[in-house]
């Protein structure tokens, strides 16, 4: 039985500046399982991390314990706020709750009605995994989301059913690329529309210890944009792979095709870029940039943030 003499609970398990340490890390909290467990089983793994934290381990504990309450913290609560995420926001809801939307999404595209329902479903859905998945620190008001809402689904509507009849006359496989499409541009509107505070305020930025240093709209920037091509990563294969796939494929068997990408997409799409992402002190805003170099000189050369996922 391992001990836990000097074990760090928030040191990561595996390299993050390496893109499978990321990988690893991202299946580990990813993991679909993670989202049938009760609110009292992931409180008890809350309760776990935070007594590990405050230095009082119960007794008996091991480190592969200690590891999976952290992978159970890591999966259900903000690394912000600490609160409990609700479920379909939480990133190890993606695989179900992505798979079945894209399935239906590109199984029914060809009349109007049917595109405008399903991007409209999949809109609220990934409203809902952006707004849980944002930087925390950064309040948003419910004006705000209301407004972020309506214009990512508009922009998703606008697309689909536009590209849907310009491509009538277009072939098949051809038209079963059009929800990749919409998808893509929504998500290039809904993710910076639902952070919109983050780039108008900034997002708060810290040293290599998590001191605070101050707020920055251009790592907000740059921690949206990261964001967004990851999540039109995520989605790439399953939409533009898929159809062609389902061109040879029985109306059923599509669905666990779309499972297996989603379950090896979703990490490895969050993977792309570290979560706690940093920025040399050089490309911060003059202000700040003065500030930093003011009090610390040079001894500061990174400032780091959660870019959010």
């Amino acid at each position: 039985m391992a001990v836990l003499d000097g074990f760090d609970i928030d040191a990561p398990r595996w390299d993050q500046s390496t893109f499978m340490g990321r990988l690893k890390h991202f299946f580990n909290i990813t993991d679909c399982r993670t989202a049938l467990l009760s609110a009292s089983r992931l409180d008890e793994a809350k309760a776990i991390v935070d007594s590990c934290r405050a230095g009082s381990i119960p007794p008996g504990t091991t480190v592969e314990q200690m590891h999976y309450a952290k992978k159970l913290y890591d999966s259900a609560f903000h690394p912000d706020s600490g609160d409990r995420m609700n479920l379909i926001g939480r990133m190890s809801f993606q695989v179900p709750g992505g798979m079945a939307i894209t399935g239906f999404m590109l199984q029914f595209y060809r009349t109007v009605p049917a595109v405008v329902f399903w991007q409209w479903v999949n809109q609220s859905f990934n409203a809902l995994v952006n707004y849980t998945n944002r930087n925390a620190a950064s309040p948003i008001t419910t004006k705000q989301i209301g407004v972020a809402y309506v214009t990512a689904t508009s922009t998703a509507l606008a697309t689909a059913v536009g590209l849907n009849l310009y491509t009538k006359k277009a072939p098949p496989l051809v038209a079963r690329w059009v929800p990749f499409v919409a998808v893509a541009a929504a998500n290039c509107v809904n993710i910076p529309m639902m952070r919109q505070q983050e780039v108008l305020n900034g997002i708060a930025v810290t040293d290599e210890n998590g001191n605070k240093l101050g707020h920055s709209t251009k790592a907000a920037v740059k921690g949206i944009t990261q964001v967004v091509i990851s999540r039109v990563t995520m989605a790439a294969p399953g939409m533009i792979i898929l159809p062609i796939i389902m061109q040879r494929l029985e109306k059923h068997r599509f669905m666990q095709v779309g499972n297996i990408l989603l379950i090896f997409m979703v990490p490895a799409a969050c993977s792309l870029f570290p979560q706690r992402c940093s920025m040399a002190v050089s490309k911060l805003e003059p202000d700040l940039r003065e500030s930093i170099n003011s009090q610390y000189g040079d001894r500061i050369s990174h400032v780091y943030f959660n870019k959010g996922l």
